[in-house]
């Protein structure tokens, strides 16, 4: 019924969890997650998650945040990206909100790290999950770049756990991006995120956990799981003054869509 479309379960708070974390998916009938890379490192773990059970899925990406790791090259993504089961690239964009006294323009080498996941994005036509803090101006210019040079052309994908204003989302639907909401959407100081959601027609809209992180309301504090993006879609479901079952197969045909996920009938829960 719901997708996480954004998790980490390769992260040890879960990783140790994962037979609970199942079944609490299952309880509640999220019967999808997608696992998210931010390591090549990383990559191993989060790939063996997606190939040993039928409802994971997984990208390859390094986290713009990363620092001190294996720097990605072209052919590093592209020989990880042609592996069964892994559908995005990412999660990769630009962060800017730790520059540590550093400048904007130090933070070259995570532009050029942006770039090189948008070229394999471009050279596979799988889509890039991207991650933007504090440097959303920057996100957007970069994307724009690299879709008009050399006729290489658009690349979809997702800006995940949207924080980022109007202006920025209008932004992204326009250049085809689907947005997706995290449990920011439920804290009681995100009015501007929930007018953001309220406007993002649902066609383009996603729902994650970005678990262990950002637990919902009510469970704010502790160490979030997949399980719990059924509070993420009954926010939305409230926002847009729709059925919590529209939300679940809204969102759900939109990560199948652009994920490339196998369609499950509404009443179908797989979690093996």
């Amino acid at each position: 019924m719901f997708i996480d479309s954004h998790c980490h379960l390769s992260f040890p708070e879960l990783a140790m969890r994962l037979d609970e974390i199942r079944h609490e998916m299952a309880a509640l009938q999220v019967d999808r997650a997608l696992c998210i890379c931010t390591t090549l490192e990383e990559f191993p773990k989060v790939h063996a998650l997606a190939t040993t059970h039928d409802n994971f899925w997984c990208t390859v990406g390094v986290h713009p945040d990363s620092e001190g790791v294996q720097e990605p090259t072209l052919d590093d993504l592209l020989q990880c990206a042609a592996l069964p089961r892994v559908v995005a690239i990412g999660e990769t964009g630009l962060d800017y909100y730790r520059l540590n006294g550093r400048s904007v323009d130090d933070m070259a080498w995570q532009r050029e790290r942006f770039r090189v996941h948008i070229h394999a994005a471009q050279a596979t036509g799988l889509p890039l999950v991207i991650h933007t803090r504090s440097a959303s101006e920057d996100t957007l210019a970069v994307l724009r770049e690299e879709m008009a040079e050399k006729g290489q052309g658009a690349v979809r994908g997702v800006f995940h756990c949207f924080t980022e204003t109007m202006d920025v989302a209008m932004a992204a639907l326009e250049m085809g991006f689907h947005i997706s909401f995290s449990g920011i959407l439920t804290f009681r100081n995100a009015d501007a995120l929930r007018e953001v959601a309220r406007a993002v027609p649902l066609e383009r809209c996603l729902i994650e956990t970005d678990s262990p992180y950002l637990a919902p309301a009510p469970h704010r504090g502790k160490t979030n799981q997949p399980a719990w993006v059924v509070h993420v879609a009954a926010q939305l479901a409230a926002l847009k003054g729709l059925p919590l079952e529209t939300i679940a197969r809204a969102t759900s045909a939109n990560a199948e869509a652009l994920f490339g996920l196998p369609s499950l009938s509404k009443d179908t829960v797989t979690c093996s």
